[in-house]
């Protein structure tokens, strides 16, 4: 099931987490909030594959993190327009979400890992092999800040 941000925050039980997911053409970053929904962290990078299977370890995760809901990357346009990648990413996390029975919601991914990358060349020195095996699960969990932050303010 599909529902927004704030009705999947205001939605869940207390001390519940919120896995973030960036799900790109080859891995999956997966991002994870503290039980007061207020921090993302990095989790881990899953490899892309059928849906079933990537459903079945997001479940996993979801059960041994505590977590009860999903959000993920929407990959608008630059103009803010819902093109192939985003319907493809919208129907996508219809499917995830129905598989593994978590709430999901959707949320702006633009310019997640193009900032995320700016940042580990510009404070943390990264080659780009470095960067490669952590840029994913970062861009989960700055996509999942985003939304944790935006909920906050309107709260």
């Amino acid at each position: 099931m599909l529902v927004t941000v704030a009705h999947l925050l205001a939605t869940l039980p207390p001390n519940t987490r919120v896995l973030g997911l960036d799900p790109g053409a080859k891995i999956i970053g997966v991002a994870l909030s503290d039980v007061g929904r207020q921090l993302a962290s990095p989790l881990t990078a899953l490899p892309r594959a059928k849906l079933a299977a990537n459903a079945s370890q997001i479940a996993a995760l979801a059960r041994e993190h505590g977590a009860g809901g999903v959000v993920i990357g929407y990959p608008l346009s630059m103009d803010g327009t819902a093109g192939p990648a985003a319907q493809s990413a919208r129907d996508w996390a219809h499917a995830l979400s129905t598989q593994t029975a978590l709430p999901a919601a959707l949320w702006d991914e633009r310019m997640s890992t193009a900032a995320v990358n700016r940042m580990l060349i510009a404070e943390a020195d990264m080659t780009r092999a470095k960067r490669a095996a952590v840029v994913d699960r970062m861009a989960a969990a700055y996509m999942l800040q985003a939304a944790l932050d935006a909920h906050r303010r309107t709260e």
